[in-house]
């Protein structure tokens, strides 16, 4: 940092300005979020205004607490529009943020990644993605967690409370600079309307996943599960002769799970239609070159998938309109669909996730806050009529799967036809029960991500040609289980640069196994040494990984000793990173699935070029790993015993408690 502060350095180390801005029009360039449920009594609206000017000096109070009860009206929340700075929200080079420590400078390097517009969802909001993950309740919380940044010493560690930063406290160099947690409800407080009530008294958040953790890339980082996800569905489906293109996959969503979709079907080789209500959503996504084409009619629809499947084309087309109309038309044109899926934000159906079919976006929108119950009704019809097309077109051999977003759950529990004959069971499979979970997180595959603190490209292209080398040697001697896993993820690295994957910060993906994510990791840090990359790189994951998160119906539902229900993983798995050199730690309660359907937890970890840095990635990448696989391997599944294994082989430290296995037959007779 120089000696002169810029107006920025400046900003972030005044916190809470010492003058009362001035109160702010809403950008006609944001995206807003959907108002929220008006769910609080009088007494608590009050509490709510209450809570919020405690972050200010009385004599503000008078005109402020007007003005916040104004918002909680029209928004529903209090969100401080009048204390968002007015500098450039984005992921600056580090060295431009005025911080004492690089560990303190690349965590808020990665929260402005998380509130860039050009990344987030609805960034006047605080909110990344999914309609409400966020990575703040409100302005006040940005702007006094990033003074804190810029003052913390390596001997100090600041505690985040679903967005408030309690403050920072006394530690260790060894310690996490960062504790986050987000929405950690005790249990019997942990349905949706509690969300929307202790939210909006401005006492907890929904951190989604990477959202409340820093550690979100943009689309990018799901579009490379999405792409694996897509590849190996088709080779369950197609004849080995067979390619994918051609072949159509259908599902929805560009807005708040990220729009990754139609890439990750340009980079499996198919066509891959992807319905969007929200125009300007798929007008970011079409401009940010994630989606070939746009088109709004649904003949246009019909013709441009028919001729797409002739030409045996690779294309990606966004329909600007309702998933339900495209699974119903495709049905009377008789248009084969091979693959199905959906990736709306159905952990949150009732207040932007969904929408259903019939009302436009602007009556959803509406109706969503001024008739909830109705709207609830209209969603609950609309999933009805979805699986009833979707059961249509798996009549005649569509694979439909799902990806996680608790479609299948929302429609089971608006009555839909979705129950297995035994009545316990989907009669679709979760994408991890059927493809990641066998496939890639037993085995210890998981989305292993980083960022170059420097925001040079040319870093995240030598990142990309380590990772590259690293891949090729591992895969020169690793088993044939795992070798299928290692051609796909060398293929995903050799190709990300021309895929055109970065929006925000210079990140990247890669799915990779304890072994891989060491061995990349420190050669990442031997090259910052050596000068090779010229600023820090952030290490990190995302929390739908092997070990980070405990979801019964999405991360953990390939789990079938009854322990998928448990959240013992998610838990250890913070705990033993934040002692084992992790920069930053979180747990959220909440994420892809739903508010009170899952415990994930993430971590930051900045490599300097230091021998600490080397000590410290490859205990905790370790641990962080091979957590989830010991926990899979006493479930039974057998390719986490596989990998379980081969693991205390390699490291005689690690002594794991296999399972004995039971045969079946003994069972029998029992009951």
């Amino acid at each position: 940092m120089t000696a002169t502060l810029t107006n920025f350095q400046t900003q972030v180390l005044q916190g809470i300005p010492e003058q009362l801005p001035q109160k702010k029009t809403y950008s006609k360039n944001g995206n807003p979020a959907p108002k929220r449920k008006d769910i609080l009594s009088k007494k608590e609206k009050k509490l709510a205004v209450q809570n919020a000017l405690r972050y200010f000096p009385e004599d503000w109070h008078q005109e402020l607490a007007e003005e916040f009860a104004n918002e909680l009206k029209t928004h529903g929340r209090i969100y401080m529009y009048r204390f968002k700075p007015d500098y450039k929200i984005y992921a600056r080079p580090i060295s431009e943020y005025p911080a004492k420590t690089k560990q303190a400078a690349a965590i808020m390097l990665m929260i402005q990644n998380n509130l860039d517009p050009a990344v987030a969802q609805h960034p006047e909001e605080l909110i990344t993605y999914g309609g409400n993950g966020a990575v703040f309740q409100n302005w006040a919380q940005y702007l006094l967690t990033l003074k804190y940044l810029a003052e913390m010493t390596e001997e100090q560690t600041l505690h985040m409370f679903s967005g408030h930063p309690m403050g920072l406290f006394p530690s260790s160099k060894e310690a996490p600079r960062v504790v986050v947690t987000n929405g950690m409800m005790i249990p019997n407080y942990s349905k949706p309307d509690d969300w929307e009530k202790y939210n909006a008294l401005g006492v907890t958040q929904y951190g989604q996943m990477t959202a409340g953790s820093y550690m979100y890339i943009g689309p990018q980082g799901i579009v490379h599960g999405t792409a694996i996800t897509v590849m190996n569905a088709f080779r369950k489906v197609l004849d080995k002769n067979q390619a994918p293109e051609g072949k159509v996959f259908l599902t929805a969503g560009l807005g708040g799970m990220s729009g990754a979709q139609p890439k990750a079907g340009n980079i499996a080789g198919c066509i891959t239609v992807c319905a969007e209500v929200n125009p300007e959503a798929a007008k970011k996504r079409h401009q940010q070159g994630w989606v070939d084409e746009l088109i709004q009619d649904l003949d246009t629809l019909v013709n441009r998938t028919r001729t797409a499947i002739e030409n045996e084309e690779v294309i990606s087309l966004a329909y600007i309109g309702n998933v339900v109309d495209v699974w119903e038309r495709f049905d009377e044109k008789d248009i084969f669909v091979h693959l199905g899926s959906d990736q709306t934000s159905l952990h949150n159906p009732w207040a932007g996730g969904y929408y259903p079919v019939g009302l436009s976006f602007e009556e959803s929108n509406m109706m969503m806050v001024k008739n909830p119950a109705k709207f609830k009704e209209k969603v609950q019809e609309s999933l009805r009529r979805q699986i009833n097309a979707i059961n249509k077109h798996t009549a005649k051999g569509t694979y439909f799967f799902d990806y996680g977003n608790a479609f299948l759950l929302e429609v089971s529990r608006a009555g839909g036809n979705v129950m297995a004959d035994n009545k316990v069971d989907f009669r679709y499979p979760s994408y991890v029960q059927d493809i990641l979970g066998p496939m890639c997180f037993d085995y210890g595959f998981g989305p292993f991500r980083w960022v170059c603190t420097s925001g040079d490209s040319k870093d995240l292209q030598k990142t990309d040609a380590i990772a590259l080398e690293v891949m090729k040697s591992i895969k020169a001697v690793a088993p044939e289980e795992i070798q299928q896993q290692m051609q796909d993820n060398i293929k995903w690295i050799s190709e990300a640069e021309q895929n055109q994957l970065v929006v925000g910060s210079q990140a990247r993906i890669l799915y990779a196994d304890a072994e891989g994510r060491s061995k990349i990791a420190d050669a990442f840090n031997t090259a910052i040494a050596q000068g090779e990359i010229s600023a820090p790189v952030v290490l990190g994951r995302d929390h739908h990984d092997v070990s980070g998160t405990d979801s019964p119906f999405r991360e953990t539902s390939n789990i079938y000793d009854g322990s998928q229900f448990t959240a013992d993983m998610a838990i250890h798995n913070v705990i033993g990173d934040s002692f084992r050199g992790a920069t930053w730690v979180s747990i959220h309660n909440g994420g892809g699935v739903g508010w009170g359907e899952v415990i994930n937890g993430g971590f930051g970890m900045v490599l300097d070029g230091s021998e600490e840095a080397s000590n410290r990635l490859k205990n905790m990448l370790f641990y962080d790993v091979n957590n989830g696989i010991s926990r899979r391997s006493w479930a039974r599944n057998k390719e986490a015993l596989f990998a379980i294994k081969r693991e205390m082989e390699r490291t005689p430290e690690l002594k794991i408690t296999l399972p004995h296995l039971v045969e079946p037959e003994i069972l029998d007779d029992l009951f």
